[in-house]
């Protein structure tokens, strides 16, 4: 006679008391060791934060020193007040002070920025160059202190990076928990620059990350708040821009006016980053042209913002004040139209030179002029369905942020964070998808993504790009006397044709080899001088490929942990 099978509720009890055995299990086994890693995210978020406030009062102080205020939403209009020799002599000693800094501390006398900070994520197991980092962090405050016309989270991003740099190789973190450790600092550093931690929190996995695994967000979630608790310390519970009573929103009727400014916002946001990468080149052009020192690069562009500024203060600094105008209603249609040229035109000089600083703020100011310029139109030709014109001023500030940053879900809600009014933030994600839809395909994706393509790391393709400049031959290679080693002879014929590679070449000049000359193998070797080439063996396709798709699965199990 069988035996009677247990019961349906039986059944059911008995698999929960096993799940229940199990959860304990792995709460003994990895609770403590999650609970510590919980606690280091809100150091380094503490730190991060305090980063970029130190960061922000070291700008109000020395601006305070040198054009007499210390309050970035009024710096233009003391600036007017100022004999114009000191508008013009300004940013050019800041130019100099940040070509010397530049040249000493970095090997190519560059900025280091956010898209350093993803290029770190992506390649370099969550580190970035710390020398050069802080450098770049000196000489960013040194240009937004003296007139640089670009924005303080860029580099306060780069700074945090930096300080979860050293805390990964203290703790010789791998890759993923140097990824995660990475992705806090930057959650910190932008909740502490905006009040907003939600955004922050997204920013970092949308922006720097460019995942949303589960297993990241706890952590840079308690960073970020960690990050606007020390702003609100500081500053109180209030946000960077202080905004009119919400505007009516004729909504149904008035959303494809929305449409249409996304589609606006999109041009000028792919506008301004074409303007930016065209004088950088322009720029590199003359300086070799003219046998101009690395040196003085940042003096020459100090020289050009400063002839803008003695007419049009506008462009000094952040820009805060005038992004505080637009969003008020407080500028003309002409003015805001001409404050847009001005300052993508101040932008572009300013990162061209090599100044330092980011292109969050700068986005901002552009979005937000593009958006008043739209709404003083929109609302004159269809008073009686408008709603407000600094409403349209609000979707635009978003839709071109988002565009350059290329973060739509953040920017969105940084905007919305702003308000705190949903039909505001449905307005602002109307814009803010087309803009992106649209400038994402004008450029590789966003500004960072563009700017490391043009240096030719190819993250905008995505994992199956990069993944190759990540893996190296040593890694995958069979050596000469290993089993199944490709025949000597065989690699001396190809060395004579010039076909080898060395073992610390990557994948991503390997495998085109393969295709070029219809190869199983290609050699592995040293050149000596004298000697000639020193024979390591060879590297198949086939292990390459195997290596390859390694790294693809590591990619996709932490993106979906």
């Amino acid at each position: 006679m069988s035996e009677d099978k247990p019961s349906y509720p039986q059944t059911a009890l008995r698999d929960m008391r096993d799940a229940i055995a199990k959860a304990l299990a792995v709460m003994r086994a990895k609770g403590p060791s999650q609970i510590q890693f919980w606690f280091i995210a809100l150091l380094i978020g503490i730190a991060s934060g305090f980063a970029a406030l130190l960061f922000r009062k070291g700008i109000n102080w020395l601006q305070g020193a040198i054009y007499g205020t210390e309050d970035l939403s009024q710096l233009h209009s003391f600036a007017s007040d100022l004999p114009w020799y000191w508008v013009l002599s300004v940013p050019v000693m800041g130019g100099l002070v940040v070509g010397v800094i530049l040249n000493w501390f970095t090997p190519d006398g560059r900025v280091r920025s956010v898209a350093d900070v993803i290029e770190g994520a992506a390649l370099n197991e969550g580190r970035v160059e710390r020398r050069a980092g802080w450098a770049s962090a000196a000489a960013s405050l040194v240009t937004l202190s003296t007139g640089g016309s670009t924005g303080r989270e860029g580099p306060v991003v780069h700074l945090a990076a930096v300080i979860s740099t050293w805390v990964s190789n203290r703790l010789h973190a791998n890759g993923v928990t140097g990824r995660d450790l990475l992705g806090c600092a930057v959650a910190a550093a932008v909740s502490a620059s905006f009040n907003a931690p939600i955004a922050g929190t997204l920013f970092a996995l949308e922006v720097v990350l460019r995942h949303f695994a589960v297993h990241a967000f706890a952590p840079i979630a308690i960073a970020a708040a960690a990050g606007t608790v020390i702003n609100r310390l500081e500053f109180g519970d209030v946000t960077e821009f202080t905004l009119v009573a919400e505007g009516a929103l004729t909504f149904y009727v008035e959303l494809p006016a929305f449409l249409l400014l996304g589609l606006v916002c999109g041009l000028v946001a792919a506008m301004m980053m074409r303007a930016i990468f065209m004088a950088d080149d322009f720029g590199t052009w003359a300086q070799a042209r003219l046998g101009i020192p690395p040196l003085f690069r940042p003096a020459i562009a100090g020289l050009m913002l400063g002839l803008l500024a003695i007419a049009f203060p506008h462009i000094i600094g952040v820009g805060y004040e005038t992004t505080s105008m637009a969003l008020t209603g407080q500028l003309l249609l002409w003015q805001a139209i001409v404050f847009t040229v001005l300052k993508v035109m101040a932008v572009a000089i300013t990162m061209a030179g090599r100044m330092g600083g980011g292109v969050f703020s700068p986005a901002l100011m552009v979005g937000a002029l593009t958006g008043l310029s739209f709404g003083l139109i929109a609302t004159s030709i269809f008073p009686d369905i408008s709603g407000t014109a600094t409403l349209y001023a609000l979707a635009g500030m978003g839709a071109v942020a988002a565009a350059v940053l290329g973060a739509p879900i953040s920017t969105t809600l940084i905007v919305f964070e702003l308000t705190g009014d949903w039909q505001t933030g449905l307005a602002v994600m109307v814009a803010v998808s087309l803009s992106t839809a649209l400038a994402s395909r004008l450029v590789d994706r966003s500004f960072f993504l563009t700017l490391l393509e043009r240096r030719g790391v190819h993250l905008a393709a995505g994992p199956q790009a990069y993944l190759l400049a990540t893996v190296r031959v040593h890694q995958c290679y069979r050596k000469s006397d290993a089993p199944r080693a490709a025949p000597e002879d065989a690699c001396r014929e190809l060395i004579n044709q010039g076909i080898y590679v060395s073992p610390n070449a990557t994948l991503e000049k390997v495998m085109p080899m393969f295709d070029q000359h219809n190869l199983v193998f290609i050699p592995v070797v040293t050149l000596r001088e004298e000697l000639g080439p020193d024979l390591h063996g060879a590297v198949f396709q086939v292990d390459a490929l195997r290596k390859f798709n390694a790294a693809l699965a590591a990619t996709a199990a932490e993106e979906h942990s």
